[in-house]
């Protein structure tokens, strides 16, 4: 199949999952055509009125002023119903595309949030963010267009010919003949200008994800002299997106020259034809007034409907990559099994996993972990150590093996009841827009204040939050406060929801060290008797630890506690002796 036909193809496929979301309103959709047909009809009976009243003048001093004051009445009153139901239609056709692109909208969002968490991260945000907001705001503009003046465009079309069948109908013939031509360069240009807004939302998509990226990360641009580099990135997008707009561009301003000057050609035609017509007896003068007000009523939708298409066109290619997002595959079902806490016990067996098929990462990992047991994970970058924490949490299935918890596989409970089951603070903190009690109070909304003070001070944070201007109800923004603070946020939460389980991934990797011991202590209060998994780089944190998985290459090469590996000399001893020579030298 060739790419046009391939791209003709997925342009129907859009417009059919469009439909589907407008036939939820089809009566919003019958009003609108039902409108529509109506002022069409007011609108062309108006030059018969016309054609009308100038036949009613006879020659020199033969002027039937009487019936020339009736039916310029007539045709006011008619303008006026013609404006009013226009007005109407207008209304109902911006609810329908607002509603249609609202739910699109509603779809998209729905889907990000059980959409599994390896295509969040093959995707960049930015990326994501253009397809819910811009694209579908450009699909909106094209559905109100496309409601607006599709619609009244094709019944126009079909009763003018009807209006002027009764007239004359070789002058309707000889139209009706020379209309392919308008349709034959409304198709070309319509073809070209999709390929090329296609492109542009793709490229538009991409320079979204890049801004979003570098306003996102500007200390680190800053810091390292990047600025050059960006701006260099920044202007190779922007080339690339001016030179499809520019092509995109060209081709829909293509439509209306093209179009009218096959009309204006149409026209003139008619205009000669009709002539003759009355000088060989057939036709009035009135009457050719007639014929020339449709021919160019007749002509002028196709101008409209060919800027429409082309309109359309850009839209079915933004609504092509909500749709995309939308049909994404979701997270495997699971059950609606809530997970029964009855200790803690962690088994995982024989588990393997790896983010692509062709780099294994996690291989035959297999351990047991006893109820109310603190379990630190240690190793080099990328050994897997978060990769597990992601695997306990369900945030990724393994691709063998199994994980359970108290004899329950984590496969065949609900991946609500399982998170719940575990508190979690990670290195990568994330604060909501809104005030300090709604981010503590994200596990457990109905928290009262006394609650929420009592975890700030256990998690010491309470120091920095009585100090800011409005204490819990202070709303925060993205520099309101340190990373440090951030991270005692995060901590808070979890002390606030007391959950069974602990999951700490370098929790207190941005707080100083003698905070750091304070929460600690918190920490060893809070995993008294609660299964709890520790990640941590500063091996000094972890002396305490039930057990030290030592993690290399997707693997435990060693396990036990910390005096055990010390004794062995391995290699738990050579990173912790690293650690120890490298804070004696500081």
């Amino acid at each position: 199949m060739s790419k046009t036909a391939l791209r003709k193809d997925a342009s129907l496929r859009t417009l059919r999952k469009v439909l589907s979301v407008i036939g939820r309103y089809r009566l919003l959709l019958i009003l609108s055509i039902l409108l529509s047909a109506l002022t069409v009809v007011l609108q062309l009976y108006v030059p018969i009125l016309f054609g009308d009243a100038i036949d009613r003048i006879l020659g020199p001093d033969q002027v039937l002023f009487e019936d020339m004051l009736r039916i310029l009445g007539t045709v006011l009153i008619l303008v006026i119903l013609s404006s009013l139901g226009t007005w109407i239609m207008n209304l109902i056709n911006n609810r329908l595309a607002f509603r249609t692109v609202q739910e699109i909208r509603s779809r998209a969002i729905r889907r990000i949030q059980i959409l599994p968490l390896s295509y969040l991260d093959s995707h960049s945000s930015g990326d994501i963010v253009q397809r819910i907001i811009a694209d579908t705001d450009q699909l909106s503009d094209g559905l109100l267009l496309g409601f607006t003046q599709l619609f009244s465009g094709v019944v126009t079309i079909l009763l003018t010919l009807a209006f002027m069948l009764s007239k004359d109908l070789r002058i309707t013939l000889l139209v009706l003949v020379l209309t392919p031509v308008s349709f034959l360069v409304a198709r070309w240009i319509a073809r070209h200008s999709f390929h090329m807004f296609s492109k542009q939302t793709a490229t538009r998509g991409r320079q979204t994800a890049f801004i979003n990226e570098l306003i996102g990360n500007q200390k680190i641009v800053k810091a390292f002299g990047y600025e050059q580099r960006a701006s260099d990135r920044f202007r190779r997008i922007n080339e690339e997106l001016q030179g499809y707009s520019q092509k995109a561009v060209f081709y829909s301003s293509l439509t209306n020259p093209s179009t009218r000057a096959v009309n204006s050609g149409i026209y003139a035609v008619v205009a000669l034809v009709g002539a003759l017509r009355i000088l060989s007896g057939p036709l009035t003068v009135g009457g050719l007034t007639v014929l020339l007000s449709y021919a160019n009523q007749y002509m002028k939708p196709f101008n409209e409907i060919s800027s429409v298409i082309t309109e359309l066109q850009n839209a079915l290619a933004c609504a092509a990559r909500v749709f995309e997002l939308i049909e994404a595959e979701a997270e495997a079902p699971c059950p609606e099994t809530d997970l029964i806490h009855r200790g803690g016990q962690v088994e995982i067996q024989n588990v393997d996993f790896s983010y692509t098929p062709d780099r294994p990462l996690i291989e035959h990992f297999s351990f047991h972990a006893e109820p109310g047991m603190k379990i630190a994970i240690v190793g080099p970058t990328g050994c897997g150590k978060t990769t597990l924490i992601n695997l306990l949490m369900r945030f990724y299935d393994p691709q063998k093996g199994s994980i359970s918890i108290d004899g329950q596989d984590t496969q065949t409970v609900s991946r609500s009841s399982l998170r719940r089951t575990y508190g979690m603070v990670l290195q990568d903190t994330w604060l909501r827009h809104g005030t300090v009690r709604e981010n503590i109070a994200i596990g457990k909304p109905d928290a009262t204040d006394a609650e929420i003070i009592e975890a700030a001070r256990k998690a010491h944070s309470w120091e920095f939050i009585r100090r800011l201007p409005e204490r819990l109800d202070t709303v925060l923004t993205d520099d309101s406060l340190s990373q440090g603070q951030k991270q005692l946020l995060c901590i808070t939460r979890v002390m606030l929801c007391l959950p069974p389980m602990l999951i700490l991934d370098e929790a207190t990797s941005s707080i100083d060290t003698r905070t750091e011991m304070l929460i600690q202590e918190a920490f060893d209060q809070l995993m008294h008797g609660r299964t709890s998994f520790i990640v941590a780089h500063r091996l000094s944190t972890i002396r305490e630890a039930d057990q030290i998985l030592v993690m290399k290459d997707g693997h435990i090469i060693e396990q036990g506690r910390h005096e055990e590996l010390l004794s062995k000399n391995g290699f738990y001893a050579g990173l912790y002796s690293a650690q120890f020579a490298q804070t004696t030298e500081n």
